[in-house]
C-alpha cells in the first residue's frame, strides 16, 4: 500500500482511491441491484429516509420503489457482486492494513439518492468491542453532481476525543444527543475543522475512520440521483470475540447473520394497502399509473375525505 495513502488516512480520516473500479464492474452491479429490486425479495430491509420507517423490499410497491427515498440494507447477504465490490483482493488488502487487522464486512446500505444525513460519526451507532475497530469506505456508482446532494466530511475530526454516554460507553443514547451534537460542534470550532465535499467520480472510493465527522449536504434537485454503496467493516478480532460467523473471501471476511428486524407495523401497512386497492380499482388503476406512489398515499391525500375506508 502507498505510504502517502496511510498517512492521509491517520492524519486526516480519509483515503481516497480514485477510479478505484472500472465503469464495467460498476455498470454490472448496478444492474443486477435493479433487478433485485424487480424481484421485491421478502428477506431484504429498506429504511424509508423520509418517514423513517424500516420494511422490506417484497412489502412495498413497485411504484413505492421506483419513487420512495430509500437506503436499501445489506444487499452484501446473497449478492456476490455487491461482495466482491465490498471485499475485492486490492482492497481488502488496503483496508487491513489501515484498521491494522484483516477486515469483517458486517453491513452493506445501498442509495440511489443522496442521504442528506446531518455529520455524524459511525462508532456512536454501529459502536466496536475495541476502540477504532472499524473503518468504513463509501464507493460512487454514478458521477456525482453538486445538486444531488454530495458526501462531505471534516478531515481530521477522527481526532475528537469520543464522548462517554451516560451508559459508560461510546455508544449513543437518544435522549443525549443534542449534548452530543453541542460537545462535537464545540470541538469543530475549537480545533478549526473545516468541511469538505467529495466530488466523486464513477468507480471512486472513499475510505473514512469510524470517528470521522461527516455526512450528506442538501439534495437541490430531487429528480438526480446519487447511487452509491456504503460498507462498514469491524475487525477480525472484535468479531471472533462476538461469537459471529465469518465467511473467508480474498484476504477479508464478510459476517453471515439474519436480516435487520422489521417491525409488524410494516406487514399490517402492506395488508392495509393490498385491502385499499382491491377495495377500489380505481385508486389501483391510478397507482399502478404511476399518479400515486400507493394506495395509502391515495388514502392520506384523498380517500379520507372522499370517505373512503381502510
Amino acid at each position: 500500500m502507498n505510504s502517502l495513502l496511510k498517512k492521509d488516512f491517520d492524519e486526516n480520516g480519509v483515503a481516497i482511491l480514485p477510479g478505484f473500479y472500472s465503469s464495467e464492474q460498476i455498470d454490472e452491479v448496478v444492474d443486477s441491484i435493479a433487478r433485485r429490486k424487480l424481484e421485491r425479495p421478502m428477506n431484504v430491509t429498506v429504511d424509508l429516509l423520509d418517514t423513517g420507517e424500516r420494511s422490506l423490499l417484497g412489502l412495498l410497491s413497485p411504484q413505492e420503489i421506483a419513487t420512495r427515498r430509500m437506503k436499501i440494507n445489506d444487499l452484501y447477504l446473497d449478492m456476490e457482486g455487491v461482495r466482491e465490490l465490498a471485499l475485492s483482493d486490492r482492497l481488502a488488502l488496503i483496508l487491513g492494513q489501515l484498521l491494522e487487522y484483516p477486515p469483517a464486512l458486517c453491513n452493506s446500505l445501498y442509495f440511489e439518492k443522496g442521504s442528506q444525513q446531518p455529520p455524524h460519526v459511525d462508532s456512536i451507532y454501529m459502536t466496536p468491542v475495541t476502540a477504532n475497530h472499524l473503518i468504513a469506505i463509501w464507493v460512487a456508482l454514478e458521477d456525482t453532481h453538486v445538486d444531488a446532494g454530495q458526501l462531505e466530511y471534516y478531515p481530521g475530526s477522527h481526532k475528537i476525543e469520543p464522548m462517554i454516554f451516560s451508559n459508560g460507553t461510546r455508544h449513543f443514547v437518544p435522549d443525549e444527543m443534542p449534548e452530543w451534537h453541542a460537545y462535537i460542534e464545540a470541538e469543530v470550532a475549537q480545533h478549526g475543522f473545516t468541511k469538505q465535499v467529495f466530488p466523486a467520480k464513477k468507480g471512486d472510493v472513499l475510505i473514512w475512520h469510524a470517528n470521522l465527522l461527516h455526512g450528506g449536504s442538501p439534495i437541490a434537485d430531487p429528480s438526480r440521483t446519487r447511487k452509491s454503496l456504503v460498507f462498514h467493516y469491524f475487525s477480525t478480532d472484535d468479531v471472533t470475540g462476538l461469537g459471529m460467523k465469518q465467511c473467508p473471501m480474498s484476504s477479508g471476511f464478510w459476517i453471515d447473520r439474519p436480516i435487520q428486524h422489521v417491525p409488524e407495523e410494516a406487514f399490517k401497512r402492506a395488508s392495509a394497502e393490498d385491502a385499499y386497492l382491491a377495495r377500489y380499482p380505481d385508486v389501483a388503476r391510478a397507482v399502478s399509473e404511476g399518479h400515486f406512489a400507493s394506495g395509502l398515499q391515495h388514502y392520506e391525500l384523498f380517500g379520507k375525505a372522499e370517505g373512503r375506508t381502510i
